[in-house]
């Protein structure tokens, strides 16, 4: 057999051992890291070095063969306005996974769209979960995400990451009290030396606001709204407590009566008697957690106040209501809405420090 001065057969190809062990010791180096905050009502996506890449509705429109249509911004715009053989319908609820596939396709399309459709190198992932998931729905969390493409998952509790996001320096020995209140579920932890003291996690927060709206003009003016409607009212003149000078908007639907579509004016105080049991449950939580907490921490809590993350947090003089509550100073964190997502980033730069304190892996 002709061999040349490589010492292989004349025509036989060519592989360079070294740049093929070079770039299996490389992969981990390439493997790209995304941290997503999985909603009940929005999934948001973090890139270190990048920032927040994507932030999208937790909808998936199916048709009646089971076959995915559209997801996130475009399955959003088809709620209550779509054919019978079409449903648009988010696959989370109260922060866990009601619909195990559907919830893998749309983690899916995100982490792909997030990525590039040229990126070769599966992710590694964090996911954020409630404080109070079962080892179940956290067990179905991690799997949703490897099946969707991830080369590792990890899960982790939402006022931890809450925490971090808000630049609280949980690793302290010191007691910092954390309000996460989001779509599906309001999380209240105690945090200290990078772990959870006490805690609490309630299925009531954004969505169930919006309905107590959409039941209250219901009942108060016979006219039916959409959830779209009721959220509208909730962030244009929503508040927690009663105020002097009220915000006013048109809100239209159908009348009940006649079936035909009819306008009202709404005022913010309306608007905070129809979600003050709602309120009250949420205040609730932050009275139970204050009442587990250690003497030690709780004087610590007095001092650094009540700090509150999350999108439905954000409704006016929430603050002020816990404050009047509680007897505690509370604020709303910078960026409130994004302090989860921001968390799983800063989480993943310094995966080797949080790995062992916070996350669970499969």
């Amino acid at each position: 057999m002709h061999t040349n001065d490589t010492g292989r057969p004349r025509g036989a190809p060519f592989v360079c051992q070294r740049q093929v062990c070079g770039y299996n010791a490389q992969v981990s180096f390439f493997t790209p890291k995304l941290g997503i905050d999985l909603g009940t009502t929005t999934v948001l996506v973090y890139v270190p070095g990048r920032g927040i890449v994507l932030n999208e509705p937790s909808v998936v429109a199916v048709s009646d063969d089971n076959k995915i249509l559209a997801i996130g911004n475009e399955a959003k715009e088809m709620i209550g306005r779509t054919p019978d053989e079409i449903k648009a319908y988010r696959p989370m609820k109260d922060g866990v996974i009601a619909n195990y596939r559907v919830t893998e396709a749309m983690l899916r399309y995100f982490m792909r769209k997030a990525l590039g459709r040229y990126n070769i190198f599966r992710p590694e992932v964090m996911v954020s979960v409630p404080a109070g998931v079962s080892s179940t729905e956290r067990r179905a969390v991690v799997e949703a995400a490897t099946k969707a493409g991830a080369r590792q998952a990890y899960v982790v509790k939402e006022p931890i990451l809450a925490a971090i996001g808000a630049g609280i320096p949980i690793h302290e020995a010191r007691g910092h009290m954390i309000v996460d209140i989001g779509g599906g579920t309001t999380d209240v932890a105690v945090i200290s030396l990078g772990g959870i003291v006490a805690s609490t996690s309630v299925k009531c927060a954004g969505n169930r606001v919006d309905h107590a709206i959409a039941d209250y003009i219901k009942k108060t003016f016979n006219l039916a709204v959409g959830d779209k409607m009721a959220e509208r009212i909730k962030i244009t003149i929503g508040s927690a407590v009663p105020v002097e000078e009220e915000l006013t908007m048109t809100v239209k639907g159908r009348d009940y009566l006649t079936g035909l579509p009819r306008s009202i004016e709404l005022g913010t105080n309306e608007a905070v008697r129809a979600v003050a049991k709602e309120l009250r449950v949420m205040v609730q939580a932050v009275k139970d957690v204050l009442q587990e907490t250690p003497p030690e921490l709780a004087s610590d809590i007095i001092d650094n106040g009540i700090i509150m993350t999350g999108g439905t947090s954000q409704l006016r003089n929430f603050p002020e209501l816990i404050f009047r509550r509680t007897g505690v100073k509370a604020q709303l964190a910078a960026d409130a809405q994004y302090c989860v997502v921001k968390g799983t980033g800063e989480a993943l730069k310094h995966l080797d420090v949080y790995k062992k304190a916070i996350m669970s892996k499969r």
